[in-house]
């Protein structure tokens, strides 16, 4: 405890600063939240320890408001220790945690609007997703700011509504309320099998015992890895605990929440990106002050001021999305198990694809493993197989009102299951991982390409809207209809899910589809429709990219097809090989989930590759052991250290030069080295150049001491930014 007139240094969330001196106007702890300024701006910090900055203490500023709410000093070591691994300063870690700085305010008066569900109005497709953000936020009232930031409409939009009626004014203030205040209790719909039983009482052990642990759950898809962790939720909760339930943004689902609230009795209290200010506020301070101790979120609600935390669950543990790579590098399960490992509780990782490092940590004894092979409810794992596109070639099709013939995607194998699917009356997923019509918009004459004039990568043409798009940036363009260049007709090359929707149309004109990608499924609501439309057969065949390949049961989703399985193999990236099975291997667990068998069709140029075989003979663990293998013999993650400075500037010649300047005083490394700088695979976003450094060491090498000397040893010019990634998970 310090007392009041003690200088201390009080962290403040930002990504610069280390802390700065206040003297206390009262008693108060370490950890503990206050109120500070800095240049005359407001910030919330919090207590970090005693004063070191030396200054005399008359130039030393007061605290301007000290709050009875705190972290623990596990909370603080994780911020020092994060901070130390990622390289991020503490100040860019606490930026994190204190992500709702207003939630230590009185509620702001601001006019809240409800929507008129009874009023008769014109539908527009912004309309609808206006009346989704409601309907996402359990159609509580919201603020002009709010709409436009969840709904991504103009303020044109809104202010028609409220002219229209559509949006009624019903307050003029923020409204704090108690809707958290959930008990959750086993309502007995579940029944276990002994599989599950036996994992679920082995995590239960651990609670009970107390302490860290992590423990693989490592399931088959379809075998039920939910209702197993829900048992360890429920254990940690009836014990007193928090608990966080993390998962990936795209498996935040309607049935994940309905799964849950047949379970517990009760909603769970969900954080994602898409919440209000006024919903994250409540939250947070609910988190804060314990009267919320159940979340399912994505990967920021880590950061969440947890009190008394006892169990971290992370559904689909290898999924790439827990890596962030803006606001500071980190992944989400590393920090979190770092977390549980300094607080002293158990995490569980649930995946029927675990990551490389993860299998890891199994192998050497750090992790344990609990497995499920068999699907729950007695389904079959469905039957996987390859069309060799070399013999079974695409045929050419015919579009309805063009004679002009269309280059075909579909082989014969795959066009003879879909008919064969679509009689039986069931359902087909056709997935290809790439979105817009076509990849490439090129003059074949004199070879000018539809590239971005501010990143360096082609735009893709998005035919619903008619536009060219930067996937890097969002820019978009106006197709021309002429080669600027040279004036000759310009073609397009390569197929998205958009030209396979079409071929789709044209070749079964009767069946109903739905197109499923980030351009299409802008809300979780609309997620939810598309979900709701396929259990109850108003869609024949779905079209989709990633969003599909996990978290969904679809009982009468019998066919699933990849129509290009060979787009994720090739690369730069060391990983495309683990990442292109987790992938298809998911999205093959969609098909067969109910009373029908399930098939599956990879078309490839490569049937005899080892990825196709592995997944063919659903033999992950063969496939697994001679990736890791390689790895091993090239020091490559897990058996190998990484990491990766992206050197960026808005002048080419000021980056060269800088970087050059990085490259002469880079260290020399015992049982590792330094390559670059070279540029960058994407060497050009958002009109910034790149360049790349990478730093590489042994399993056990501590080469962030070495990065942070280094660097520290170098003036870095105002308009160059440096980006540290440890074990980055994008190359590009």
């Amino acid at each position: 405890m310090f007392a009041k007139d003690t200088i201390v240094k009080v962290l403040i969330p930002n990504v610069i600063n280390t802390g700065y001196d206040y003297r206390l106007t009262a008693d108060a702890d370490i950890g503990q939240f206050v109120r500070v300024s800095v240049m005359n701006r407001p910030y919330i910090g919090v207590i970090f320890g005693f004063g070191d900055s030396g200054l005399e203490p008359q130039k030393i500023k007061n605290v301007s408001e000290i709050y009875p709410q705190k972290l623990s000093d596990n909370d603080l070591l994780w911020i020092q220790k994060m901070s130390n691994w990622t390289l991020m300063t503490p100040g860019a870690v606490l930026r994190l945690i204190i992500n709702v700085p207003d939630a230590f305010l009185p509620p702001k008066t601001e006019p809240l609007y409800n929507f008129n569900f009874d009023i008769s109005a014109k539908m527009t497709e912004s309309r609808q997703r206006v009346m989704d953000a409601y309907e996402s936020n359990d159609n509580t009232a919201m603020t002009i700011n709010d709409l436009r930031n969840i709904s991504h409409v103009s303020l044109a939009v809104i202010n028609t509504m409220i002219k229209k009626s559509v949006l009624t004014l019903c307050d003029k203030k923020i409204i704090e309320n108690n809707e958290f205040d959930f008990t959750y209790h086993d309502t007995g719909n579940v029944v276990l099998n002994n599989e599950q039983s036996a994992a679920a009482n082995a995590i239960g052990a651990a609670l009970d015992n107390g302490g860290f642990s992590v423990h693989l759950l490592d399931g088959i898809t379809g075998s039920g890895k939910t209702q197993v962790y829900f048992d360890s939720v429920l254990r940690a909760y009836n014990a007193g605990k928090s608990v966080l339930l993390m998962m990936p943004e795209i498996a935040l689902t309607a049935q994940f929440m309905t799964r849950f609230l047949n379970r517990f009795g009760a909603p769970p209290v969900v954080w994602h990106s898409n919440l209000t200010a006024a919903r994250r506020r409540e939250i947070w301070r609910g988190v804060l002050n314990k009267k919320i101790r159940i979340v399912v979120g994505t990967r920021s609600a880590l950061f969440l001021p947890w009190q008394d935390l006892g169990l971290i669950v992370i559904d689909e543990e290898h999924d790439t999305s827990y890596k962030q790579e803006d606001m500071g590098n980190y992944h989400a399960r590393d920090m979190a198990i770092l977390r549980a490992k300094i607080s002293g509780f158990p995490v569980v990782l649930a995946s029927a694809t675990p990551s490389a490092e993860t299998l890891h940590n199994v192998d050497v004894g750090k992790y344990k493993i609990l497995k499920l092979k068999s699907r729950f409810g007695g389904a079959q794992l469905p039957k996987i197989s390859t069309i060799d596109l070399r013999e079974s070639k695409p045929t050419d099709y015919v579009l309805p009102d063009s004679d002009t013939p269309q280059h075909g995607n579909l082989s014969p194998v795959l066009y003879d299951a879909i008919n064969e699917t679509l009689s039986a009356n069931q359902q087909v997923m056709l997935f290809i991982n790439r979105r817009g019509f076509a990849p490439i918009t090129q003059c074949k004459k004199c070879g000018w390409v539809a590239m971005c004039p501010d990143c360096s990568v082609g735009m893709t043409y998005h035919k619903r809207v008619g536009k060219l798009l930067c996937h890097m940036c969002g820019r978009t363009m106006t197709l021309p209809q002429k080669c600027p260049e040279c004036g000759n007709d310009i073609s397009m090359f390569g197929a998205g899910l958009e030209r396979i929707e079409q071929e789709v149309h044209s070749r079964f004109p009767n069946a109903k589809t739905a197109l499923v990608s980030s351009d299409t499924i802008m809300t979780r609501q609309t997620l939810e429709r598309l979900v709701c439309d396929m259990e109850n057969g108003n869609i024949d065949i779905v079209i989709g990219t990633q969003i599909l390949a996990k978290g969904h049961h679809f009982p009468n989703l019998t066919l699933v097809g990849v129509v290009d399985a060979d787009m994720g193999l090739f690369g730069t990236d060391f990983r495309a090989p683990e990442h292109t099975f987790q992938q298809l291997f998911q999205v093959a667990g969609r098909a067969g989930r109910g009373e029908f068998p399930g098939r599956v069709l990879l078309q490839t140029y490569q049937p005899d590759n080892p990825v196709f075989n592995a997944i063919c003979a659903c033999d992950r663990d063969s496939f697994m052991n001679t990736d890791m293998a390689a790895r091993r013999v090239a020091k490559m993650p897990p058996f190998g250290q990484l990491i990766a400075l992206i050197i960026e500037g808005e002048k080419e010649q000021t980056l060269k030069s800088f970087c050059d300047t990085l490259a002469a005083t880079a260290p020399k490394l015992n049982g590792g080295k330094i390559l670059g700088p070279i540029a960058a695979q994407i060497y050009q976003i958002r009109s910034w150049y790149r360049m790349r450094f990478l730093i590489a060491g042994d399993e056990f090498a501590n080469l962030q001491p070495v990065v942070k000397h280094w660097l520290s040893g170098v003036r870095i010019p105002a308009n160059i930014r440096i980006k540290i990634d440890v074990n980055p998970q994008n190359f590009m």
